[in-house]
């Protein structure tokens, strides 16, 4: 696979590319329900993008990875050096995410993992739920950690692993469709689409769609 520099392919992606961006870690505002992710932002419709994470031989990919900021405590490198709850923080287009993560009080329990893998809903993803239900859902702490704990897997998987059936810390299983850059994650059809990205304690894949548990 031919590898296009970051910066050359982030040009072309960002105009193709809305992403909510909130500031701080204390305060995270959910988007308006309704302003739900363009086909543009799919992984089907999006040019592929790919840089290095760590410098290493880590491959972020997606078209969603323009969104991630270049430099500080957010980008990719900045955030390799971070546990994942702590990482995804720093990263504005996760900012709901964090926010419901604090409401849960998953911070620590996510930092504390080791070899995990996360699947990790944008703002715009949250804003695809009816905010009477987002709501509801924040509101009932048991839930809402059953639902963030359905993101995680206990195993670090890579782009080539990341094709298949996986027991989460939740307990049920997600799905993974897909090969190459190209993945759909559960009932929900996730798309990933900023994937392999690297925090210290997890590989995180970036995906525009909440995954809810079978049972949820």
């Amino acid at each position: 696979m031919r590898i296009r520099p970051f910066a050359t392919v982030a040009a072309l992606a960002v105009t193709a590319l809305t992403m909510t961006a909130c500031g701080g870690d204390d305060e995270a505002t959910t988007p308006a329900a309704g302003s739900a992710t363009t086909p543009a932002m799919t992984s089907e419709a999006m040019p592929s993008a790919s840089a290095s994470a760590t410098g290493g031989d880590a491959m972020t990919f997606g078209a969603g990875c323009a969104a991630v900021p270049t430099s500080g405590a957010g980008s990719f490198e900045g955030m390799s050096t971070a546990p994942v709850a702590t990482a995804a923080s720093n990263n504005p287009v996760l900012s709901t995410l964090v926010s419901a993560v604090k409401q849960a009080g998953l911070v620590d329990t996510l930092n504390g993992l080791s070899d995990v893998t996360v699947f990790a809903p944008t703002n715009d993803a949250f804003a695809k739920i009816p905010k009477a239900t987002l709501d509801k859902v924040l509101a009932d702490k048991a839930m809402l950690t059953k639902i963030l704990t359905y993101h995680v897997v206990p195993q670090k998987l890579s782009p080539e692993q990341l094709s298949g059936t996986f027991p989460t810390v939740e307990k049920q299983n997600v799905t993974v469709a897909g090969s190459g850059e190209a993945f759909t994650v559960g009932d929900a059809k996730a798309n990933v689409i900023c994937g392999n990205v690297q925090t210290s304690n997890a590989t995180v894949y970036i995906i525009d769609s909440v995954l809810m548990p079978p049972a949820a």
